[in-house]
């Protein structure tokens, strides 16, 4: 799972790892170890959460979009490193196929919203409050931290920006009616108990334009004058090799900030937490494997079939926790069910990063190490 702007990469020298992938070697130390930094963020942020009298209220004093200032500081550190490493002259290349595009589309827009809207019902059928949170959390398309997992699992950068692009697009104009159809209208048809859908269009309008907005246009900026200014080697080879920690930096004190807010909620409602587990825990892994095949069966490489995999089953967690506590407010079960989002697919996602670059040679035998992305 190769962070390919880390600070340092293994020894060409050092004693090759029992791995069949040339790549999980070169992983810097940072990277290797990341599932149990993660875990180790999760834990000091419950902690903190249990342990630190007001630092909830500290914490939201001060809100960017619904979302605690801190928390926002730590998602655009996250971000600004992977789209700095974007080659946006290569764009182009990637909105004119149709077959990426549409299956994107398709994944996150048609199938993604019913899967979680099928597990959310047969495995909370009682629980109406977390049931419309997973419900919210499947209408969410990833736009954050999914650039981080393609770029560990060797995908495509420009393409992962051009998808990333296209969610937050069709998430300004389709999530609301997306919640009223799948909340009001859905249950409707088949005699089920329908929930309140009202959402802020300008709310998500924000969230899109400040998490995604801001670090697109800073890494942009950065590509363009930087090779401008010394060229896209020294641009590539120099200057993003000390950059592109900062991606994991921000993602970890991320995490740490986000389970602090949420600490009491989950570790005083474990059973809750179990169940709203469980359909999350099937959504990630049927979204990621079911388009990873269904890519690679349209003709796909692996770099895009990566990609396509990850954009669609990653979530915009922080939409979908902004947008729970908005409606139904900070200690509603649907803002618990957003919170536990993250608790679930941070390790899970990690997992199918390796998994990803494991099953790399099995998938796509014709393809060798040459053929995957540069390591710029």
């Amino acid at each position: 799972m190769p962070h390919r702007s880390s600070a340092s990469t293994a020894s060409a020298t050092s004693t090759p790892a029992p791995s069949p992938d040339p790549v999980m070697r070169q992983m810097s130390f940072l990277d290797r170890w990341l599932p149990a930094w993660i875990v180790a963020a999760m834990l000091l942020g419950l902690g903190l959460g249990r342990v630190v009298p007001g630092l909830d209220e500290t914490l939201e004093a001060v809100t960017i979009g619904d979302v605690s200032l801190p928390i926002a500081i730590g998602l655009l550190v996250m971000m600004y490193p992977v789209l700095a490493k974007v080659r946006y002259d290569e764009t182009r290349r990637i909105t004119a196929d149709r077959r990426l595009m549409a299956t994107s589309i398709v994944l996150n827009w048609l199938i993604g919203p019913a899967l979680m809207f099928i597990l959310a019902w047969a495995f909370l059928p009682d629980l109406p409050e977390y049931r419309t949170g997973l419900i919210i959390v499947g209408l969410a398309r990833c736009i954050a931290m999914v650039l981080v997992w393609n770029d560990l699992a060797c995908g495509d950068r420009e393409a992962a920006a051009v998808l990333v692009a296209v969610n937050s697009v069709f998430q300004v104009l389709a999530f609301g009616v997306l919640g009223w159809f799948y909340l009001q209208v859905l249950p409707g048809w088949l005699g089920l108990p329908t929930t309140d859908a009202s959402f802020s269009f300008w709310a998500i309008v924000g969230s899109v334009l400040v998490f995604l907005g801001i670090p697109l246009l800073a890494g942009f900026l950065t590509r363009v004058l930087g090779e401008r200014a010394k060229g896209r080697t020294w641009y590539e080879e120099t200057f993003l090799p000390k950059l592109g920690p900062w991606a994991l930096y921000g993602l970890l004190f991320t995490i740490v900030l986000l389970f602090a807010l949420q600490g009491e909620a989950i570790t005083t409602n474990p059973l809750d937490v179990a169940r709203i587990a469980v359909p999350l825990l099937a959504y990630f892994v049927l979204m990621f494997f079911g388009s990873l095949l269904a890519s690679r069966a349209a003709g796909m490489g692996y770099a895009q079939a990566t990609t396509v995999a990850f954009t669609a089953a990653g979530n915009n967690f922080e939409l979908a926790i902004a947008v729970a506590i908005g409606t139904y407010g900070v200690q509603s079960g649907q803002a618990l069910a957003g919170v536990v989002g993250p608790l679930i697919e941070v390790p899970v996602l990690v997992a199918l990063v390796y998994a990803s670059l494991a099953l790399r040679r099995r998938l796509f035998p014709a393809e060798t190490t040459e053929n995957t992305p540069s390591a710029a």
